[in-house]
Formats: C-alpha cells, sequence, structure tokens
C-alpha cells in the first residue's frame, strides 16, 4: 500500500477590523473554525480540506510583514477566488454573503460554461465564487 499523495494547502491570511464579527460572518456562511489555530488574535476558518483562511487582528497580521496594511475596503490588495459545485450553490453562497452584511463587488460573469459572482466581506475583501461546467474543463 503506497502513502496518500501530498495534499498542498493554502492558507490565505487576512487583517480584519473585528474578529469576532469576521468570525460570526464566516460561520454563518457556513464554514467552520478550527479553533486549535484560534484565539484572541487570530481565527482559522476552514474552507475546504486545503484551503484555509486565517483571519488576523490588524495588530498581529503587523507582526507578519513590514509593509503598511491594505485598507481592502479602499484598495484592492487580492481577488479569492473560491469554486463551486454548481450556479445555484454560487447563487446561494453570494446572496448569504449579501445578506449577512457583504458588499456586491463586481458584475455577475455568465459565460455559459462559466458562472460567476462575487462579494467584498465586512473588511472589503474581495471573494468571487465560481462554477465552470466539467465538460468545458475536460475538453
Amino acid at each position: 500500500m503506497t502513502a496518500p499523495a501530498y495534499q498542498q494547502m493554502i492558507f490565505v491570511n487576512l487583517p480584519v477590523n473585528d474578529l469576532a464579527a469576521s468570525k460570526k460572518f464566516f460561520t454563518e456562511l457556513g464554514y467552520t473554525i478550527n479553533p486549535q489555530f484560534s484565539d484572541e488574535n487570530a481565527t482559522s476558518v476552514v474552507i475546504s480540506d486545503t484551503i484555509v483562511a486565517m483571519l488576523l487582528t490588524k495588530p498581529f497580521y503587523a507582526t507578519f510583514t513590514k509593509k503598511e496594511i491594505a485598507d481592502a475596503a479602499k484598495t484592492s490588495e487580492v481577488l479569492i477566488a473560491l469554486s463551486a459545485e454548481s450556479r445555484a450553490k454560487v447563487d446561494e453562497l453570494v446572496d448569504r454573503a449579501l445578506a449577512l452584511g457583504g458588499t456586491p463587488s463586481g458584475d455577475t460573469q455568465d459565460m455559459g460554461f462559466m458562472y460567476g459572482r462575487s462579494f467584498d466581506d465586512l473588511d472589503g475583501h474581495t471573494w468571487e465564487i465560481v462554477w465552470m461546467d466539467p465538460a468545458a474543463v475536460e475538453g
């Protein structure tokens, strides 16, 4: 029996203004919190087995960089794109984010084989949710 293949992970570190509000926002979107890597300075939001968003208070985030922290409400510092299993799931997640206080970001993109919408979270970080027809990906 061979050992399972290594699964590379991504940890997206995001500075937030209000850690408790951001934690509530993402848990109400349906994501879970990993308490092992969460405390008063950071919350580990488990998006999938290989994707984790680390929400960090701005003072804690500042300990990891010498650069000025971007104000994501005014400056685009990153576009985070997540896949969804269907067009309906794209709409479901984005509509829920908007109902929880997120704001629309950009226009809906519908190319037939690919469909996407985006929102800005409570701190202005842009999340793009995209579905692509598996037949288009394979072909």
